[in-house]
């Protein structure tokens, strides 16, 4: 007899409730587990057969100052309301659900209408009926981040002890299971971004333009690229040190990863304290306004403020950092004509250009490239 059809969130939807931490020094890191956790649901009927079941989650950008104001969301459901939960969300100060997120501990549910944490209005905004329900957490080394509950046992007659262990015993496989995943996704991240700022570095960068720009020409869409430099970084180093210069870096690397938002950019570290920032589908205007975006974030933004370990004080740093940015669109400044690699170039040319272009104006400007920087 085949499986129950197990319904999660889309992989763009539920990558949001992965965007954690292993460990506090690592940089945020996502993985796509969509697959993973219907498989995870459907194991977990095998186990225990179930009518229903689902994987609650909160999302660690959102939790509440203490367990009982986290929402915990349907990320991954069977059973016949399954289509109604799927990325509804209960608040952790109720049920059984919530008692086993804010406590840690399992729960064995035998007679819901005698039971306390029994949570009526539930079933009755959803027209079902509990009969039993277990439920397991489901924790990133010992902080509990989600649940996993199955509900009314297949076959009749409540959940039993048993059948409770087997349930903790394959909690606890699935949090290991997500531990080596976020582990797997941190090792390949760290391959892919710059070990100082936390974006991405310059390997990377070259492989992503370059699918952005073999997609471009299948759509017909635009490509921007942006080429910043900052303007007075060689004062920071003459005037603190090395040190100071490598946190003003880490600062701006911040600075970029907040203001810039557009769906599908790849912001990078090109060396030194050059900057590429690759906005697919968006043409000239939309990647000035990005430009002018940053600047004025920059004209805002303070650096080197407060105690840093390799001073022995505080810095005094009350100068305004600025950047020169060129901006350069794929197909506007560059043909659609000879190999991709020649058309990256070129692409790269132009915006570099068109920075340099600004810097020997006075710096602190926003350039655009023109057709005949791309050379030949």
């Amino acid at each position: 007899m085949p499986g129950p059809e197990v319904l999660s969130l889309p992989e763009d939807e539920i990558e949001a409730f992965f965007d954690r931490r292993r460990y506090a020094a690592f940089v945020p890191i996502r993985l796509k587990v969509d697959l993973f956790l219907r498989e995870i649901l459907a194991k977990a009927n095998e186990f225990v057969p179930s009518s229903a079941g689902s994987i609650l989650m909160d999302r660690p950008l959102d939790r509440g100052p203490v367990p009982e104001e986290t929402d915990l969301t349907f990320v991954a459901v069977f059973g016949p309301s399954a289509g109604d939960l799927l990325g509804k969300s209960l608040r952790a100060s109720r049920g059984a659900v919530g008692h086993v997120y804010r406590t840690g501990e399992p729960y064995l549910m035998t007679d819901p209408e005698h039971d306390p944490l029994f949570f009526r209005s539930f079933d009755r905004q959803h027209g079902f009926e509990t009969d039993s329900l277990v439920a397991v957490p489901i924790r990133i080394e010992e902080t509990v981040c989600g649940v996993l509950e199955l509900v009314n046992r297949r076959g009749g007659g409540p959940y039993t002890e048993k059948e409770l262990e087997l349930l903790k015993i394959f909690a606890r496989y699935t949090s290991v299971s997500i531990e080596n995943l976020l582990d797997a996704q941190r090792a390949n991240e760290m391959a892919r971004l710059d070990d100082l700022t936390g974006l991405y570095n310059d390997r990377f960068f070259h492989h992503r333009l370059t699918e952005d720009i073999v997609r471009a020409d299948a759509d017909g869409s635009p490509v921007a690229l942006l080429f910043l430099d900052m303007d007075n970084f060689k004062d920071v180093n003459d005037t603190h040190g090395h040190l100071a210069g490598s946190q003003v870096l880490k600062e701006f690397g911040y600075l970029l990863r907040r203001v810039v938002r557009e769906e599908g950019a790849t912001l990078a570290r090109y060396g030194g304290d050059e900057f590429v920032i690759i906005l697919p589908g968006l043409g000239v205007e939309e990647a000035v306004a990005v430009a002018g975006r940053i600047q004025e974030a920059l004209a805002g933004a303070r650096f080197l403020q407060g105690s840093f370990t390799w001073s022995d004080g505080p810095v005094a740093w009350n100068r305004v950092m600025t950047c020169s940015l060129g901006v350069a669109v794929y197909p506007d400044h560059v043909p659609r004509e000879g190999s991709i690699d020649l058309r990256k170039n070129r692409l790269l040319r132009a915006a570099d250009q068109a920075m340099y272009r600004g810097k020997a104006a006075g710096k602190n400007q926003v350039r655009v490239a023109v057709f005949q920087d791309c050379g030949g």
